[in-house]
């Protein structure tokens, strides 16, 4: 039924250049609509506001071009390509064409959205080309000043906002810097419209700030602006430090409200330092008691252990089989980031998986090549094509430390 369906209408469609395409054009065939979503009192400036330019068709079209106007005063966006369907108007078969924008107005005042002008080629009686052009209404928008004051404007319908890092910050190794990683995520927003990185402080650390990187994902309900801060951290005193909170403010376009955004102050520290005293009291017997299978697992683990360490050469110890359980721990680590795409999940366990094994080229290159990819010139969100296959070739060819320090 379906499909006899568009056989007619196909059929119908088909027929319409053989007795509508005359010299004369009906304004009724061809009409080109701007319509704006409904605004805020007041829509204040840089708010977004979406439009649709929609072309109805009822004759045959050859080639077409759709002229937008010079958008003074705005900043704009196309969202997407163009959407041509065919629909039913009284009983004729009507193309359709629809675009979507994303327009931000950057002065006050009532401001003018020209026409649009749609520049067509059909054909007369005797199928011959002519040029035809429909125009839009212009329309008009009235914009008020945001509220006074000292802060970044940035009006948004949504905002996200999470804090990453390469490690632990509060488990580095003696020396090792960590990587800090703020995304901001706002939705009606152009890229610049999100505050600057601000200035990450801290009295007693070193703090190397990244260049930062500003993207956009355009969905049907509008730009989605996306900003990345980035900075590496290392402690200056060989112990700690604390990083000052951030903050910065929003407007709610669709509460209508001013929003604050506070990132709390961070502890970035070495491993071995000492967060609180240790009480000497030592724990009663009943509450240190393990589960029933712990023990026989150990043995288990254990046993399998000394196999591969004799099959590998290596010297069976206590550190050994601790460092082999930290392995196969941080692999699983390693496979649960992948699954979950957790970027800064998979590289911190790639970079733990190093320390823990003997010292490899083709694994710092590798690794190179990771932070590279994510933190580089050239930015790609994704991990690398092969990337936990080529890592544990790495592991093949490098045993693990066996040499207590």
């Amino acid at each position: 039924m379906v499909r006899a369906f568009y056989a007619i209408l196909l059929a119908a469609w088909w027929a319409v250049p053989v007795w509508a395409q005359t010299s004369t054009v009906d304004p009724n065939d061809l009409t080109l609509s701007v319509t704006v979503e409904p605004l805020p009192d007041p829509l204040m400036r840089q708010e977004m506001v979406l439009i649709t330019i929609h072309g109805i068709y009822k004759r045959h079209i050859t080639l077409e071009s759709l002229e937008q106007p010079d958008f003074d005063g705005f900043n704009w966006m196309q969202l997407g390509q163009d959407h041509w369907f065919v629909s039913m108007l009284d009983g004729r078969p009507a193309r359709n064409m629809r675009r979507r924008m994303a327009v931000f107005p950057d002065e006050t005042g009532t401001l003018e959205i020209g026409p649009f002008k749609h520049h067509l080629t059909l054909l007369d009686e005797n199928n011959k080309w002519f040029e035809h052009t429909i125009t839009s209404e212009p329309v008009t928008i009235d914009v008020a000043p945001e509220p006074q004051n000292d802060e970044w404007w940035f009006p948004v319908r949504g905002l996200r906002v999470s804090d990453d890092w390469s490690n632990a910050p509060d488990q580095l190794s003696e020396g090792e810097g960590v990587l800090r990683v703020i995304r901001i995520s706002a939705l009606g927003a152009s890229p610049d419209m999100i505050p600057p990185m601000p200035e990450l402080t801290s009295p007693s650390a070193l703090i190397f700030a990244h260049p930062e990187k500003r993207l956009v994902d355009l969905t049907s309900r509008g730009p989605e602006a996306i900003a990345f801060w980035r900075w590496t951290v290392t402690p200056t005193n060989g112990h700690s430090a604390i990083l000052e909170p951030i903050r910065f403010s929003y407007f709610d376009t669709v509460a209508r409200e001013m929003r604050e955004v506070s990132i709390s102050p961070q502890r970035v520290a070495f491993g071995d330092v000492i967060g609180a005293p240790v009480s000497d009291q030592r724990a009663p017997v009943e509450a240190s008691r393990s589960h029933p299978l712990v023990l026989p697992i150990c043995g288990i683990i254990a046993f399998l252990s000394g196999v591969l360490a004799v099959t590998r050469g290596e010297t069976l110890s206590r550190y050994y089989l601790r460092q082999r359980l930290r392995s196969w721990q941080l692999q699983r680590q390693l496979r649960w980031a992948i699954w979950r795409h957790d970027i800064a999940g998979v590289r911190a366990s790639a970079h733990a998986l190093d320390q823990l094994y003997g010292y490899s080229i083709e694994r710092s290159e590798l690794l190179s090549e990771l932070d590279s990819h994510l933190f580089g010139r050239s930015f790609d969100p994704n991990i690398p094509e092969k990337f936990v296959f080529r890592l544990r070739q790495t592991f093949l060819t490098g045993g693990l430390h066996t040499n207590v320090h």
